[in-house]
Order: structure tokens, then sequence, then C-alpha cells
């Protein structure tokens, strides 16, 4: 009989992948075997989705992760094409493949479930933040997101927002939470699908105003409206991030 393990080598715990990593490793066999070789174009997303038995959204994770990973690339309005240097990069990565991203498609799933409640909590404290206030000033004032420095500053703010939310309801396991989702929101991932479906000028006026109407539910003791800005806005995120376009 085998002798038990010695503490010091026990084995690490296992990962359950994520739906849009195991997309992703698909597609990247794919692109090893050959059926997509380098400078190809892979098949729209909708088409992949059928294939793969899975949603839109999943496929468009998976393809901003191989993004990040300089494996593939997007061309607008042509369409998303396997990178001349995919193989070594494949290659590279492959003794020291990057911790994964958390899925945003999760980390939007828990953010309709639990920001309208912060927002409603915060709404029974209510009153007028200097914080938000400078934060919805800075960010209706970005006069050009293709410039990166000032998309990076739009987005800090917004992120910057949301938190603030928590800390206005008082309550420390709603601020840990925010903490939380604040991390996933600066993932490489997240920042890919967010800069590729949400920034242009229309958009970013669009979310300066449902960030304006959760503030001022929230300052006039409104808990009802709050909530419901709340998901309203998340939900117009869920769309220009992952679904079909």
């Amino acid at each position: 009989m085998k002798s038990p393990l010695p503490a010091d080598a026990a084995p690490s715990p296992l990962r359950v992948p994520q739906l849009y990593e195991l997309v992703a490793d698909r597609l990247k066999k794919s692109i090893q075997d050959g059926s997509y070789p380098p400078g190809a174009r892979l098949p729209a997303e909708r088409d992949l989705a059928t294939t793969l038995g899975v949603g839109r959204a999943t496929v468009r994770e998976a393809m901003g992760a191989l993004v990040n990973q300089g494996v593939v690339q997007t061309r607008p309005n042509a369409g998303s094409f396997v990178r001349d240097a995919a193989l070594e990069v494949m290659r590279s990565a492959a003794s020291a493949p990057p911790a994964p991203d958390t899925s945003p498609l999760s980390t939007l799933a828990a953010r309709l479930a639990i920001e309208p409640l912060v927002a409603q909590f915060a709404a029974a404290v209510g009153g007028r933040d200097p914080d938000i206030e400078r934060l919805l000033d800075r960010m209706e004032h970005t006069s050009d997101l293709t410039d990166p420095a000032q998309r990076r500053a739009w987005n800090e703010a917004d992120r910057q927002f949301h938190q603030r939310i928590a800390q206005m309801s008082g309550n420390p396991v709603m601020v840990a939470i925010a903490q939380v989702v604040a991390a996933a929101v600066d993932e490489p991932l997240w920042r890919q699908l967010r800069d590729h479906g949400i920034h242009d000028p229309a958009r970013a006026r669009l979310y300066v105003y449902e960030h304006r109407l959760i503030y001022e539910a929230i300052a006039t003791g409104n808990a009802e409206a709050a909530g419901f800005y709340v998901r309203q806005h998340l939900e117009r995120v869920q769309k220009d991030m992952l679904a079909a376009g």
C-alpha cells in the first residue's frame, strides 16, 4: 500500500475553468491544428456560439481573452483574425499561462443581484455626497474618449462612483463586496470588452445621465427609484458589452 503524501506535498486545490476559458482553449487548439491558421478570419460570433453550444456572450468573452493574450485581433466591421505570431505567442505562454480573469458575464450577473440593493441601503441613509458629485463632474467633462489617458480617467471615475455608493450605505459588508466588484471591473478582460463595446461619446453621455439619476435618487432618499435606476443602468452595460451586436 502506498504511503500517504507528506503534508508539504499535498496537491493544490482543483479550479473549475470558467466557460469562456474552455471556449478560448478550443479556439486555440483549432489554431494550433491548422483549422484557423495565422491570418485566417475566425467565424462570426453567432456561428461559433451555435457550433460550440454556448451563448454569444461567452464567445465574446473568449474572443476578448484571446485579444488580450495576443492570439487574435479584431478589426472594426471586418471581424476577428488570427494574428501572424499567434503560434509563437501560444508556445511562449504554455510554460507560464496567465491567471484567468473573472468572467464579465458572471460579474454582471452578480452586480445585477447586489448593486440595486446596495443603492437602496445608501438611499436609506440619503444626503448629498461631494465625492460622488466630483466624480460625476469629471465624467461629464471628459471631452475625448479616444484619448487613452482621458478614457482611463473616465473609467476610474466610473469605478469609484459605484464603490462610493456602497460607502454611502455605511454597511461594512457592502463596502467589502463593492471592493471585490471594483477589482473585477479593473481586470484586463473586463476593460477590453468595455472599451470595445461601450466607449463612444453618445454612450458615455447616457451613462453619466444614468449615474446622475442613481445619485439623485440616493441623495433624496428614494430607495425604490435608486434600485430601479441601478438595475436599468447595469442592464444597459450588459447589453453594450456582451449582447449581440
